[in-house]
C-alpha cells in the first residue's frame, strides 16, 4: 500500500465530513417528513371514519327523507 500525501488525506478528510454533514440534514429532514406523515395519516383515517359514520346515517334515514327538505309548517 501506498502513503496518501498530507494534501491528499487532508482532501479526503474534508469531502467525509462535508457527506456526514449532507447525511445528518438528510436524516434530520426524512424525520421530519416521517412525523408529518404519521400526522397526516391520523388526520386522514379520522376524517374516513367520520365520512362513515355520515354515509351510515345518510343511509339509514327512511327513503324519502332528507335533512335539506323544507317542510311546511301546519298553517300554509
Amino acid at each position: 500500500m501506498t502513503a496518501l500525501s498530507e494534501d491528499t488525506a487532508q482532501s479526503l478528510v474534508g469531502r467525509i465530513e462535508t457527506l456526514e454533514v449532507r447525511i445528518a440534514h438528510l436524516e434530520d429532514a426524512l424525520n421530519k417528513l416521517s412525523e408529518e406523515l404519521a400526522t397526516q395519516q391520523g388526520a386522514l383515517a379520522r376524517q374516513t371514519d367520520r365520512y362513515r359514520q355520515l354515509l351510515e346515517q345518510v343511509m339509514s334515514e327512511p327513503a324519502g327523507a332528507s335533512a335539506t327538505q323544507v317542510e311546511i309548517p301546519p298553517h300554509y
